[in-house]
């Protein structure tokens, strides 16, 4: 479904993706992983065409998005979905208005078939009867659930998700992972996860590739990333303070 080819980005004149190229099967999920500020939001940012790149190919359906005006761009957009790192619900709406946030922007639909649509969704994340409440009244975890019920709420191929345990308690991520396994089951969803959560990866990815000084220097399945030979991989997925990635850092200020 997607196919990302010789992709280049610079940042403020610092080389962020360097040549990557991804292939990311339709139905599956693939999880991304890699340190903070090494590019993984930027890659995502690129998948769903906020960012255009300085050279190379993002191939969704056959399509090159990277030369797509911006209309072609807002349609293509209705078949993707993102869940954001913090949720980023709107503080002045109702759960309910949240999720239907999109619907109400982009379709014709009567307020009987919205408001079933937005029952469906939150029963999905095993979130019922809230259509009522702020954001403010929610926790962290029940936060992100909403936002998930958002992203779905537009029926998409695809959805992206941007660091989606991060700042959750572990028996809250584990929640959240076991969504994401059910809604690729129950939707047939191409899903794409950016994380630097082992736990997570390693339970909910079909492949996971690692992003490393830009390039993507690994992938696999969840068994052949642990038994990587690769000794930057080894590190990152340990946690392990001391190898390659942090040779030559000074860290005596921690």
């Amino acid at each position: 479904m997607i196919e990302i080819i010789n992709l280049q980005k610079e940042l403020e004149a610092k080389p962020v993706l360097k040549n990557i190229n991804l292939t990311i099967e339709t139905g599956k999920t693939t999880v991304i992983i890699g340190r903070s500020g090494c590019g993984k939001s930027v890659l995502l940012k690129h998948i769903i065409g906020l960012f255009q790149p300085d050279s190379g190919q993002v191939i969704i359906n056959e399509k090159d998005i990277t030369r797509m005006n911006y209309k072609q761009l807002i349609d293509l957009r209705m078949n993707i979905s993102m869940l954001f790192q913090g949720g980023a619900l709107f503080d002045s709406l109702t759960i309910g208005e949240n999720v239907a946030f999109s619907i109400l922007e982009h379709k014709t639909m009567s307020r009987n078939d919205i408001k079933e649509r937005v029952r469906l969704c939150l029963d999905l994340v095993g979130l019922r009867g809230i259509e009522h409440l702020k954001p403010a009244q929610l926790s962290g975890g029940m936060q992100k659930r909403v936002g998930l019920a958002r992203a779905i709420c537009m029926q998409p191929e695809i959805v992206l998700y941007d660091e989606p345990t991060t700042g959750l308690d572990p028996i809250m991520a584990d929640i959240i992972n076991d969504l994401i396994i059910d809604l690729k089951d129950k939707l047939k969803v191409t899903s794409v996860v950016v994380t630097h959560d082992m736990r997570s990866a390693y339970k909910i990815g079909d492949k996971i590739a690692m992003l490393y000084d830009g390039k993507i220097i690994a992938e696999g399945t969840p068994e052949q990333i642990k038994n990587s030979q690769s000794p930057v991989v080894q590190q990152f997925i340990t946690g392990a303070s001391t190898g390659p990635i942090t040779e030559g850092e000074n860290l005596k200020h921690i």
